[in-house]
């Protein structure tokens, strides 16, 4: 039986991350919102200083835009460290500093969606979820779909639905189903000759990072994170970029909250 298969593999292959020892649901919050789109070997490094630096939602919420970024530097991504920390605002404002426990109030708050919630609703409260991500993708599309290609993430969701229902029917705790799911996922795409993944609808490959506009921007915020007040003129000696391109990119890191400009200079 697959419930079996799954639990029986991932027990295996149990992998220990400060983020599994605890439940605290904004500890929780930050590790999902790290792990979008960035490998758990990274996320590693950063979890836990994030956590002694920003020890709950209030003291992120606190927090300068600037510094959060800066704490941020390395993860990639910018925009899920302005989410969280406009989450953590409305959290701390609109709910007393406690993150809420349903789906609909989770989703409604920047940079959750409905991976990122149940997981929260798994880790931090052992509650039935249905968490589809890559690592769970390559489980479903190796063990239940094996010869088929484009399979759409709504077919796969409703299983995974079944299966939690099932699970939750068995008394297995959400937070073990989870957890096998996802390691036994990552073992898949580690030693398959063929990620099993690929063979979702929805699968797409990263475009290369160097020489990409992603990487231009990530380099000019570190370059405004690290010293404030420096013209376009000036960041683009610093970066090597062309004058032009620099221009345009700082415009959108402006528009999109992460520097502002006085005086023809560039603030955090």
């Amino acid at each position: 039986m697959l419930i079996d298969t799954v639990l029986a593999h991932g027990a295996e292959r149990y992998r220990d991350f400060p983020w599994r020892n605890t439940t605290d649901p904004y500890a929780v919050l930050v590790s999902e919102v790290m792990l979008q789109q960035t490998q758990t070997s990274r996320v590693r490094r950063y979890f836990e200083a994030w956590i002694r630096r920003f020890p709950t939602i209030d003291a992120l919420a606190a927090a300068a835009t600037s510094d959060v970024l800066a704490a941020w530097q390395g993860l990639g991504y910018n925009r899920r460290a302005l989410a969280l920390h406009t989450a953590a605002t409305i959290v701390s404002e609109c709910f007393g500093g406690v993150l809420p426990d349903t789906t609909d109030e989770l989703r409604n708050l920047p940079g959750i969606g409905p991976a990122t919630a149940a997981g929260i609703l798994a880790f931090a409260h052992n509650r039935p979820a249905a968490y589809l991500e890559t690592n769970v993708r390559a489980v479903l599309l190796h063990e239940v779909f094996p010869d088929r290609d484009g399979v759409p993430d709504r077919e796969l969701f409703s299983l995974l639905v079944q299966l939690s229902e099932r699970v939750h029917a068995r008394q297995i705790g959400a937070r073990q189903w989870n957890y096998a799911l996802l390691d036994y996922g990552a073992h898949l795409k580690a030693t398959l000759p063929v990620n099993p993944s690929r063979r979702s609808k929805h699968h797409s490959r990263q475009s290369p990072y160097e020489g990409s506009r992603r990487q231009k921007r990530a380099r000019l915020l570190e370059a405004v994170l690290a010293e404030s007040g420096q013209t376009t003129a000036d960041l683009a000696r610093a970066c090597g970029f062309d004058l032009a391109i620099v221009e345009d990119v700082l415009g959108d890191l402006q528009r999109e909250g992460f520097i502002h400009t006085e005086n023809n200079r560039w603030f955090s």
